[in-house]
């Protein structure tokens, strides 16, 4: 059995960590892993392209502005997700992993974009999407310019922000189309329960796996917002 591995650069390195990276998997769990990845970046593309000229055909120009920054968020985090996942061991691709781990803050800003700006009358919610941007944006500066460091930090941060929507619970209930807000939860769920296998490091296929609740919560997510222009 073909075991690959990433560990930390010297501590001199530019690119070095606080700790250590292990890519401890095996042949069969990168293919799977890639095929997630492949799958991902295949549908995802599909799916902006007509999410796009949906919008262009139905939406408002305010909300087409919010669709065109949450297609921009998702590619961005399907493609770097699987050049960083895919790519082999070496020192470009712990650079990899800065951009990789960056999308994440930026898929979530962007996902909530369409959503709030339904909510354009609501100064509290403008306020809560302007914190989520600047905590992305502060959370992709440190993981740019500190590689490594505070990650256990980082997906407590992604779950907060993820959920800090639930303080617009009743504004987001009256103004969202049913079937919309129940995606909305199911991929939270589905992200949070992700989590689970993100850390169970010791499980065989646990990256592919964890991939997998990623593109089903991201689907979840993209299907609410279909609806969203569509309704």
């Amino acid at each position: 059995m073909t075991v690959f591995r990433l560990k930390q650069f010297a501590s001199t390195s530019v690119h070095a960590a606080a700790d250590a990276i292990r890519w401890n998997y095996d042949r069969a769990e990168l293919i799977a892993d890639g095929i997630v990845h492949a799958i991902g970046v295949l549908s995802g593309i599909i799916a902006a392209t007509v999410l796009v000229v949906l919008a262009a055909v139905y939406a408002s120009a305010i909300n087409i502005v919010g669709v065109s920054i949450y297609v921009a968020g998702l590619l961005s985090m399907l493609v770097l997700s699987a050049t960083y996942n895919l790519w082999p061991v070496s020192r470009a691709k712990w650079v990899l992993r800065r951009f990789d781990h960056s999308a994440i803050y930026l898929l979530i800003a962007a996902t909530y974009t369409p959503f709030i700006l339904e909510l354009k009358d609501s100064l509290f919610a403008l306020a809560l999407l302007a914190g989520v941007w600047c905590v992305a944006i502060l959370g992709i500066v440190l993981k740019l310019c500190y590689p490594g460091r505070f990650d256990r930090v980082a997906v407590g941060i992604y779950l907060a922000m993820g959920w800090s929507g639930m303080m617009l619970y009743d504004a987001v209930v009256k103004a969202l189309p049913a079937m919309a807000l129940w995606f909305v939860v199911a991929g939270g769920a589905l992200y949070t329960c992700g989590v689970i296998f993100h850390a169970w490091q010791r499980l065989r296929f646990q990256n592919a796996i964890w991939h997998g609740f990623v593109l089903a919560g991201a689907a979840c997510h993209y299907t609410a917002v279909l609806d969203l222009v569509l309704t």
